[in-house]
């Protein structure tokens, strides 16, 4: 047997693993590193989040990916180029974190990356009747693992994508292992550049778990955080909380046929944009709003949608007592996470570091979770739902 596989083969049957989980999402802030120690598979999983860093992007690195992000008509060749030099990046950025937290590379089994979504295409989004969903994350995990010498996993969403799903979201599967709990229906809210939740049913029943984008959560209001205050986001929300609500605009900005769609559903950056706000701006005639007003606005439209969403699947679920736990850059934005919690009066709202995992480090988390569950996961059905395949995920990259 090939050493590499056997060293795999091995990996796998060890009663516990520490795996490093990698989320780069798409507002570009950094790297998230997540360095879990996991124990079990499937309902049994166990996760210790030993530690933990988001390694900030440069400016130069935003720039380079934003040049090909989420974008029609792109440099192939800048494409091309940025595949592997992300991948040894962030291989560099986890070697430079194990330095800091005195751990060799040696004593990691696997690495979990989900790489840079550089462009995100539904079937519901691209309408060509030819053609699958499509999703498409850069950063090769071959890099990755010749860089750190560790095995790499990676580029998870394709799987989904070629037995049914939309490769987005996936926090299903690690949402529903880590975070179930008998007796509480919960529902678990990412908030990223764009919105999603996972519904956790009280009688803990697989076949009812699901999980769907919502729309906007961070990235028009980063994207004009950019715009207006030269900064990378709006820090506590103060310019938002300084404005006013413009109704008008808000109706504008709900029209898209993407939120009364079925559940589950994704979308991206390529529809919820800059260019998108501008048309609902000359459509509502709202052109020169206030700076602080227009924020205010982008804040409430990402609330009402969330609010939407969530409230259609306690509706449908008859849910009684939901609890929602928070998490993602969203959740330290007050306006956005107060107006989430004044349309939903009736859920009880935490976030998941009440549940042992710190809410930026979730995502991260989740990576390790689905490669554990590649590696060492049996068999656990989540139905036959459209968008939630049972599935084992990720590609796997030896060091040599």
């Amino acid at each position: 047997m090939n050493q590499q596989i056997q060293h795999l083969y091995d990996i796998a049957r060890k009663p516990e693993r520490r795996i490093i989980g990698l989320m780069s999402g798409t507002s570009l802030d950094g790297l998230d590193i997540a360095l879990c120690r996991i124990k079990g598979s499937g309902s049994t999983t166990a996760v210790v989040l030993e530690q933990f860093a988001t390694v900030p992007y440069d400016d130069d690195f935003k720039a380079e990916i934003r040049t090909i992000f989420a974008k029609r008509d792109i440099n192939f060749e800048r494409l091309c180029l940025l595949n592997p030099y992300i991948g040894r990046l962030h291989g560099q950025l986890i070697l430079d974190c194990l330095h800091t937290w005195a751990i060799e590379p040696s004593e990691i089994d696997v690495v979990a990356s989900h790489g840079q979504t550089v462009y995100h295409a539904p079937k519901s989004q691209h309408r060509h009747d030819k053609f699958p969903n499509a999703t498409l994350q850069i950063g090769d995990g071959d890099h990755i693992a010749a860089l750190t010498g560790v095995i790499t996993l990676s580029d998870f969403r394709q799987k989904h994508i070629a037995l049914g799903g939309e490769g987005a979201p996936l926090a299903v599967y690690g949402d529903y292992f880590m975070f179930s709990k008998a007796g509480q229906n919960r529902i678990l809210l990412n908030m990223g550049g764009i919105a999603n939740f996972t519904y956790l049913p009280a009688d803990g029943d697989a076949s009812k778990v699901f999980t769907t984008d919502t729309g906007p959560g961070n990235t028009l209001l980063d994207a004009y955080a950019r715009r207006l205050l030269n900064q990378p986001y709006d820090a506590d929300g103060r310019l938002a909380a300084s404005g006013q609500v413009n109704e008008l605009l808000l109706d504008a900005l709900k029209t898209n046929p993407f939120f009364n769609a079925p559940f589950p559903k994704t979308t991206g950056p390529e529809v919820f944009n800059v260019p998108y706000v501008e048309e609902a701006q000359q459509r509502s005639r709202t052109r020169d709003l206030p700076a602080a007003n227009l924020m205010a606005t982008l804040v409430q439209f990402s609330a009402d949608t969330i609010a939407h969403a969530i409230r259609r699947v306690i509706n449908e679920a008859e849910m009684s007592n939901p609890h929602v736990y928070m998490s993602g850059g969203g959740m330290h934005n007050p306006v956005l996470t107060g107006a989430i919690q004044k349309l939903l009066p009736d859920c009880a709202f935490g976030v998941t570091n009440d549940l042992g995992i710190n809410g930026d480090a979730k995502e991260a988390v989740l990576f390790a979770v689905l490669a554990n569950e590649s590696l060492a996961g049996g068999t656990t059905s989540f139905g036959n739902r459209q968008g939630v395949p049972t599935v084992s995920m990720g590609k796997v990259s030896f060091p040599k």
